[in-house]
């Protein structure tokens, strides 16, 4: 028989938290009410009873209020316990049922024994054992008033009913609680592992475009002053041209370990922004000229990390597909915004005909406009086959960053 956890909680119990006839590790306080109300109704009943006959029919009535006492304390030391008592209060409702008919002086004490009914068993059998107890009461009543009081009869039913309404009803509520409760918590679950994956994405582009703005930019410009040098050689340019990749390296390679540890811009806090942006570009195209409108001012360092790589991005692609004479960045510093531009007079090319990103490349527009738009700002490339390049950036960085 299933059977539900020990009497009423403030919020019922979990069936589906505690085994068949087994009650909750602690009792609650309407566990204690009850316990209580059910001995001192118990107490009040036996006084009475004691006082209104005559020893001889005492003997019978307390022994079995005695026993139903006993049984009682027996289910609430078992309840407490966690131990199946369903089989006890099949007992105890029946050994009330004689004792209520028998005395009704006792009937009060029912109250008590309607819940331990309602939380000792579930479904059908809950209603049956409550609907007894109620019946029971109901007979005695009606026997103590000889027959003539129909309210006697009528009044425990009535009662019961209102009762296992509202009992119904605390337990329906409860349970739509423990299930919005589990849909919030799964819903939760699902919202921080959507968190860790949105987390995870972002971070694979941050690190793609720190490698593709540092290591690969840098490797790429090696590569061509090698295969310069090795084009010219024995020519006194060959020499220079493997002194240049050899700083390039050692650059490269420095900022490879800074990108492994926490991904931080080599010189960026060390030298002021307008001079890092120029050592950036100069790494790429040595005679590049430098801009500055406006009045500096320092700007968040995630501005500053992001205008560095568009500096060092944008000036390898001169590098490497530009062929320009001539290089200029400006950087210009409004009320609330910086902004900057870096102009090539090379090759130019189509914008809208930019293959999307592979093994071969094309990664680098992508990773400006992603770095600048993430914080907030507007990136734009202007060119024109044959006509140069221009790479623009506006980021928001107020006065008081």
């Amino acid at each position: 028989m299933p059977t539900r956890a020990a009497v009423p909680h403030p919020t019922i119990p979990d069936e589906n938290q505690h085994a068949p006839g087994a009650a909750p590790a602690s009792l609650g306080r309407i566990d204690a009410a009850v316990h209580l109300g059910f001995a001192v109704l118990m107490v009040a009943s036996v006084v009475r009873y004691v006082m209104r006959h005559s020893p001889a029919d005492n003997l019978l009535v307390l022994g079995l209020a005695v026993t139903a006492c006993m049984l009682y304390a027996v289910i609430a030391v078992l309840a407490q316990r966690r131990r199946p008592w369903a089989v006890w209060m099949f007992v105890l409702v029946g050994l009330w049922a004689v004792l209520v008919i028998s005395a009704p002086s006792f009937a009060w004490c029912s109250f008590a024994l309607f819940f331990l009914c309602r939380t000792a068993f579930t479904g059908a059998v809950a209603y049956i054992a409550a609907g007894a107890t109620a019946a029971a009461t109901a007979v005695g009543l009606f026997r103590l008033s000889n027959g003539t009081d129909l309210a006697m009869l009528l009044g425990p039913l009535a009662v019961g009913v209102m009762l296992t309404l509202i009992y119904d009803r605390i337990e329906h509520d409860a349970a739509e609680q423990r299930r919005l409760h589990a849909e919030v918590s799964l819903a939760q679950g699902q919202l921080a592992a959507s968190e860790r994956r949105a987390g995870a994405v972002a971070e694979r582009e941050r690190v793609s475009r720190e490698i593709h703005d540092t290591v690969t930019q840098g490797l790429a410009s090696s590569l061509l002053l090698l295969e310069a040098a090795n084009r010219n050689w024995p020519a006194a340019s060959a020499g220079q041209d493997l002194r240049r990749a050899s700083e390039l390296l050692r650059r490269n390679l420095a900022e490879t370990r800074s990108l492994v540890h926490e991904l931080a811009s080599p010189g960026l806090e060390a030298s002021p922004h307008p001079e890092a942006l120029r050592q950036a570009a100069a790494q790429y195209v040595p005679g590049v000229r430098l801009f500055v409108t406006g009045e500096p001012r320092p700007v968040p360092a995630d501005v500053r990390h992001a205008l560095l790589r568009v500096v060092q991005s944008a000036a390898s692609n001169i590098k490497l597909h530009a062929s320009a004479t001539n290089a200029t960045l400006t950087l210009g510093f409004l009320p609330a915004a910086v902004t900057l531009d870096i102009y090539d007079d090379g090759a130019g090319f189509d914008p809208a005909a930019v293959p999307p990103p592979s093994d071969a490349g094309g990664y680098g527009l992508r990773a400006m406009r992603q770095r600048v738009e993430q914080l907030g700002g507007v990136f734009s490339v202007e060119s024109t086959p044959g006509e140069g390049t221009i790479v623009a950036a506006q980021l928001p960085a107020s006065e008081d960053a």
